[in-house]
C-alpha cells in the first residue's frame, strides 16, 4: 500500500483551521498536506518500520532527557511549515528556544514551525523520491539537520542547509552533530 495524494484545490482549499478539524474527526487516518494544499493520505507503518521508528524516537527521547535542550516528537505530531504545508515526521526534534516562544494554543495543534531536527523512516509503502523531496522541504523551511534512514539499503543519507546530500552506507552509529550534541544514534537494531 502507498501513499495516496488528493487533490482538492479545484473544490475546496482547506484553511489551515479547516485541515486541523478534517484530522481531528478522521483521527484513524494519518494526513499530511504539501504545499500545494494536495491532502496526502499516509498508510500504516508495518511491524518492522514501527519497531524501527519506536526504537530511534526512545534514542532521541533518552538522549534530551539526559540534556533537556529541547522537545521530542513521534511520527503523530503535526507541523505546520512555514511554506504552508503540514507535515509529520517519524520522528522530530524542536529546540527549547522555539518551543518556549510559541504559546500553549499553538502547542495544542499543529506547531507552526518546522523542526530542528527531523528523521523520516523509509518504510516499503514510502516512495524513496518522494520521502527524498519531503526531506529537502524539511531543510528548505529551517531544519538544521535531517536524515532519511532506508533499512532495506542500510543507508542514511544526512541533510544540511545548503550542502549536498551525504550518504552513509551500513553505518553502526550516526553523530547528531552540533544541532544536537552528544547525540550518537546506534543503528545496530536498526538494520
Amino acid at each position: 500500500m502507498t501513499a495516496l495524494t488528493l487533490n482538492l484545490n479545484s473544490l475546496i482549499k482547506l484553511t489551515r483551521e479547516q485541515f486541523y478539524q478534517l484530522c481531528e474527526e478522521n483521527p484513524n487516518l494519518k494526513l499530511e498536506r504539501n504545499a500545494q494544499g494536495e491532502l496526502i493520505i499516509m498508510p500504516p507503518t508495518g511491524g518492522e518500520t514501527g519497531k524501527s521508528t519506536s526504537n530511534v524516537n526512545a534514542q532521541v527521547w533518552f538522549w534530551n532527557e539526559q540534556n533537556q535542550l529541547g522537545e521530542v516528537f513521534d511520527s503523530s505530531t503535526g507541523f505546520t511549515l512555514p511554506n504552508g504545508a503540514d507535515r509529520s515526521p517519524d520522528v522530530s526534534w524542536v529546540e527549547k528556544s522555539g518551543w518556549n516562544a510559541l504559546t500553549q494554543e499553538q502547542k495544542e495543534k499543529f506547531i507552526p514551525l518546522c523542526p530542528d531536527f527531523a528523521i523520516e523512516i523509509l518504510s516499503p509503502s514510502d516512495s524513496l523520491t518522494k520521502t527524498q523531496k519531503k526531506m529537502q522541504e524539511y531543510i528548505s523551511n529551517g531544519c538544521r539537520l535531517g536524515w532519511l534512514i532506508n533499512r532495506k539499503k542500510q543507508e542514511v543519507e544526512i541533510y544540511r542547509p545548503q550542502q549536498d546530500v551525504e550518504i552513509l552506507i551500513s553505518p553502526s552509529t550516526i553523530s547528531g552533530e552540533n544541532v544536537l550534541p552528544g547525540f550518537v544514534l546506534n543503528l545496530q537494531r536498526i538494520w
